[in-house]
């Protein structure tokens, strides 16, 4: 299904621009066929408002989503206050999205907040973890795909944001030591809550919050650090780069000075490399390591070489725990990438709500992790 995504999509737009040309006939048809080639809700949402307003293929009845005669499965709209019916109108033609209370008081709530750690709801000596389950939690309620209310887009970069900068070790250090900048005095008033301009509250990530949100829930987390670029007031930025002028010949001469040690770093390695002996073993078989051998403890294959008895007699013992030390690294490198993808399949199939990738997700097996636990009882 995954694989369709992208061509559903595609089809959305379509649909899209045949609504905002009033040919609702047409859009209906690309939006069932989005449907049948990736559900979602924001598919369903087009559907139901074209086909409540009664103008949609002459009230023809809904075909089939599913291809086995079911009925396709409709969100119950959620009930709210007629002021928040006018707020929730879209621009496009006569399409509504629908939003509960809740989401607009959390959209709110995150308006109001002054700093990045109340942005998360965390504290200041927050950890890693900490961050990352409170991201988790609001991005999903937040996603725009998921809450309507007005400025939920807006919260939902806030809180991309705000991750982004405190689980950078580096920017943290330096956004908990200079704050946030004022915002510029400008001539219209603005409401006093809205603490900032913008969602970037003077620190903004290269990474978008579109992409940060794909890494948590539709594949990996990134290695590297987030950089960010601190904004600046038009009253500095002047003074700035001239100080950066007079700076750029003392920066330049710095990096070559930086390079130095890095180079030496290199030309050791190289000289090291040359000293540095074949391995004892090896756990796969290649090359020279044709003699397959098993440890007397935990029942380890590896492979050494022809010669190998005749060199490390005396030394057996210590080379069958090193070994059995190195399979059990392996295993669990192996054991941890299988349960990440299980619990990133379970998490996304949460989001999208269905039901079918949720059960595939339970089912996968984790077989690494089963071995760790059969040959050393967890």
């Amino acid at each position: 299904m995954e694989v369709n995504r992208d061509e559903a999509e595609r089809c959305i737009d379509i649909a899209e621009k045949y609504i905002r040309a009033g040919d609702r006939e047409k859009a209906v048809k690309f939006l069932y066929k989005a449907e049948k080639l990736y559900p979602s809700q924001k598919a369903q949402a087009l559907l139901e408002a074209l086909l409540r307003n009664g103008t949609a293929a002459g009230g023809g009845s809904k075909p089939d989503m599913n291809g086995d005669g079911g009925e396709t499965r409709r969100r119950k709209p959620a009930t709210h206050s007629s002021a928040e019916d006018k707020e929730n109108t879209q621009a496009n033609g006569d399409i509504q999205h629908e939003y509960t209370s809740e989401q607009l008081e959390a959209v709110k709530r995150v308006k109001k907040c002054k700093d990045y750690y109340e942005i998360l709801g965390v504290t200041k000596d927050a950890q890693e973890d900490d961050l990352k389950k409170a991201y988790r939690k609001l991005a999903l309620k937040m996603h725009p795909d998921k809450n309507h209310a007005p400025g939920a887009a807006e919260a939902f970069k806030s809180i991309g944001n705000a991750y982004a900068i405190l689980s950078d070790t580096k920017k943290r250090k330096e956004y908990d030591l200079y704050g946030e900048e004022k915002p510029q005095h400008t001539t219209n008033h603005r409401h006093r809550h809205y603490y900032y301009d913008d969602y970037t509250r003077g620190f903004e990530a290269e990474i978008s919050p579109e992409d940060l949100f794909n890494m948590f829930f539709g594949g990996g987390f990134p290695t590297g650090e987030v950089h960010v670029h601190r904004r600046r007031t038009p009253r500095r930025h002047h003074r700035r780069e001239e100080d950066g002028e007079r700076r750029t010949a003392t920066v330049t001469h710095a990096m070559w000075l930086q390079m130095v040690p890095l180079l030496l770093l290199v030309f050791m390695s190289l000289l090291s490399s040359l000293w540095v002996s074949d391995p004892i073993f090896s756990l796969s078989r290649r090359g020279d390591y044709s003699q397959e051998r098993m440890t007397s403890n935990l029942k380890v294959v590896y492979y050494v070489k022809k010669d190998f008895l005749k060199e490390h007699q005396n030394s057996l013992l210590r080379i069958e725990r090193q070994v059995e030390e190195n399979h059990l690294d392996n295993l669990r490198t192996s054991c941890w990438r299988e349960q990440q993808y299980k619990e990133n399949m379970m998490m996304r199939a949460r989001y999208y709500g269905d039901r079918e990738l949720y059960r595939k997700a339970q089912q996968m097996t984790t077989p690494n992790c089963d071995r760790i636990n059969k040959l050393y009882g967890g």
